[in-house]
Order: C-alpha cells, then structure tokens, then sequence
C-alpha cells in the first residue's frame, strides 16, 4: 500500500481522529472537578457580587458592605470564609414560600436544573403565563441565599434569588438581591449565558448592573413593578425602571419578563411575604 494511496490516507485520517478523541475525553476526563470548582467558585462569586459583598473594579456605584472583598484581588480561601460567615442557603418550596426541612430533601444533593426534567418535581409553564420567562418548566424547590449581618447569623439583611430565563440566544442564568424587607432591589449579577458580546452579553456590565441597585419590586398593591424598558428610562419612573441593552431589544425583554415572573405569584412571592421583615 502507498503512503499516499486513498487507503493509507483513510488509515490515517482514522488513527488521528481516535488519537485526538482519546486525548479530548482524557482532558475532559481529569478536569472535570476543577472545572465543576471552578464553577461553583463562580456562582459564589456572583451571589457576592449581588448582595454587595463583592465590589467590581470598575462599578461606580458608591455603597458596599464593609467587608466587600475588590473583584480579582481576592483568593479562594477570602472567599469561602466571607461566602460561609454571611450566606446561608435554604430551600423553598415556591407554591406556598415555606422553606424545606434538609431531612425531607438533602441540600448537598439537590439540583434545581435536574429536578426541571423531572416532572414529579417540576410544574409546568403554560403559554397564558403572563410574563412568561420563556422556558417550560420550573423546579418545585429553589435554593434561596439570605445574606446576614456581619457577626449576627441570625440577622437577615438580604435575600438572593435565582433568575434565569430566555434572552435572544440563550438561557440567561443569574441571582438577583432584595433587601430582607421584600421590596428594594439591591443587585444582579448573570453567571452562565450565550447573549451576543458587546449586545446582550451587556448583562454582565458592571455599569448596566449598577442601576438595579435601589429599584423598587413591588407597587403598593404588591404587583411587580421593576422592569427594563426600551432606551432610555423615563426619569419620572425611575424608581423602578431600568435602562434597555443598546441594541439587544429581545435580550432586554427576556431579562424584564422572567425577572418579573421570578418576583412574581408564581416565583419567590410567596416567600417574601412570608419571610420578609419590615
């Protein structure tokens, strides 16, 4: 046979693709627990970053926690201790607010994105939802992080709740912060998505994510009011309004409609009214 026959260069063609996938698999194989880490170190860094207890370099908002650690200057050990000593996570069951015992479900093995392809641990989604977050299902139970005072643990002084739900491309997933009062917004933060850069991937703009801090949730009837809108907030509304991505119209009603739906009856409601302190 030929080096350069059509058979030898099959041949090879096949022994490469099998070197390369054997190499592939390899790497996916030993990084998986750095990579599931890594992570996990994100995720907490954004439920941080939500409550105000991690400052981005170049956010110009004015207010943090005292012990707001400066985003990139800190390491993993720095984050751990301020994650464990200020949130605590519990598990809600979202039809009636009330939170789940760990000896019913086990915490450390949950996992709301499994449990949404589970239908006995799931509800669904219809399309008369009003405003739909654009995804079909929704976990029975969700994890709540409550954030607490610095050296008083049983003092709640914010409640981080996940939000996820369509964009334009993706399914956006992030945390957004209310004071323990159930009613002012103080942060959002986005973790894991595939918005286009420079449009919808704004979401992650420190200065885009600035002007949630402050905005009301909820009018005087307890109906959600906070909302992104199109351009430019009116200054009349700006209590509860927030300024639209430039270019990203479909991006910026995704982000309003499931953040709403997620404040909403259907989401974390029932559990702010129940939990929240006045």
């Amino acid at each position: 046979m030929g080096r350069d026959s059509f058979l030898g260069t099959i041949i090879v063609a096949l022994v490469l693709c099998v070197a390369c996938s054997v190499l592939v698999s390899g790497a996916a194989y030993v990084l998986h627990d750095r990579q599931e880490a890594n992570k996990l170190r994100y995720q907490k860094e954004n439920i941080l970053k939500a409550a105000g207890l991690i400052r981005p370099k170049n956010s110009e908002a004015s207010e943090y926690d005292s012990e707001a650690l400066l985003a990139g200057d800190f390491s993993n050990k720095e984050l751990n201790s301020l994650f464990e000593s200020r949130v605590k996570k519990v598990l809600v069951n979202l039809e009636d607010g009330s939170i789940v015992d760990p000896d019913e479900v086990n915490y450390d093995e949950y996992d709301p994105k499994e449990a949404v392809n589970n239908p006995e641990q799931s509800k669904e989604i219809g399309p008369e939802v009003n405003p739909t977050p654009g995804v079909d299902r929704r976990p029975k139970y969700q994890f709540v992080y409550e954030v607490t005072a610095k050296g008083d643990s049983e003092k709640v002084e914010k409640f981080v709740l996940p939000v996820y739900g369509k964009g334009l491309w993706s399914t956006l997933y992030g945390f957004l912060a209310i004071d323990a009062d159930g009613e002012t917004i103080r942060g959002i933060t986005f973790y894991e998505h595939g918005e286009t850069p420079g449009l919808g991937g704004e979401v992650e703009n420190p200065k885009w994510q600035d002007q949630w801090d402050g905005k009301l949730a909820y009018d005087d009837g307890g109906e959600v009011i906070v909302q992104v809108v199109k351009g430019t907030a009116n200054p009349d509304n700006k209590a509860y309004t927030v300024d639209g991505l430039s270019g990203a119209t479909i991006t910026t009603k995704g982000v309003s409609d499931f953040v709403e739906y997620w404040l909403g009856k259907d989401g974390f409601q029932p559990f702010l009214e129940k939990h929240a302190k006045s």
